[in-house]
């Protein structure tokens, strides 16, 4: 198969496999995960989406804490893995964040998006409909790749431009071949602005201790090395 026939981000071939992995990873349970729920806060009685909830993992972790959550992804298998987790009347859409949201205005009091944002191209028309859909004193909270580590990964040694770069994900035995975009911090704060946003955090977590027995050599990386970036958005005031 030529470069040109390869399907990349292709989550719903491989939906089980990265279910696993997102569940009990220790980059997703004992990094990630963690430090957007911190990021988060108190979620009880909000309602909160869940913008590219995956196999369900963080929208049920909500749920439990006391939250009214929506889940949208773009993957039917993934959602259908979801729908398994959550239960049958859990809400749970199918849809495109680069497409505009199938939510009326002001609807949602929390957006947590986690490590999405870099598989988009361009960042201003899915934040804009993210200010849209998010209630006056809403807040949205989202994980990306940190963009120091997307040089190291694509081997660039452009840390400003936006470009596109692939790598190749080895999960049991499948190969998955995976597409991102790089931007740097400027161009990520460039697009909160634009889109109606202040920044009111900005997270560069290191892991939890736990991972320095479960996950030595993961966590001995992750306290010399980002691997993802967090921010807190709020709506700017006019």
């Amino acid at each position: 198969m030529t470069s040109e026939n390869v399907r990349y981000n292709d989550y719903d071939r491989f939906a089980r496999t990265y279910g696993r992995q997102n569940e009990t990873g220790p980059y997703n349970a004992d990094y990630e995960r963690p430090a957007i729920l911190d990021l988060a806060g108190d979620v009880r009685d909000l309602r909160v989406l869940d913008a590219g909830c995956g196999t369900g993992v963080l929208a049920a972790e909500l749920t439990e804490r006391g939250a009214r959550v929506t889940g949208m992804d773009l993957s039917g298998s993934m959602l259908e893995i979801a729908r398994a987790r959550l239960g049958p009347d859990a809400s749970l859409r199918q849809g495109d964040l680069s497409a505009p949201l199938p939510f009326s205005d002001n609807v949602f009091e929390l957006i947590l998006s986690s490590l999405v944002m870099h598989y988009l191209h361009h960042w201003e028309p899915t934040l804009r409909e993210f200010r849209r859909v998010l209630s006056p004193g809403g807040r949205v909270v989202l994980s990306t790749h940190h963009p120091f580590m997307d040089m190291r990964i694509s081997g660039s040694d452009d840390y400003f431009g936006t470009y596109q770069y692939t790598e190749n994900w080895f999960r049991d035995e499948q190969t998955m071949a995976m597409r991102f975009w790089h931007r740097p911090l400027r161009a990520m704060l460039a697009a909160f602005e634009t889109s109606g946003f202040t920044v009111s955090a900005i997270r560069e977590p290191e892991p939890r201790e736990r991972m320095a027995d479960s996950a030595p050599d993961v966590y001995r990386y992750l306290t010399h090395n980002p691997q993802f970036i967090f921010f807190e958005l709020t709506p700017a005031t006019p």
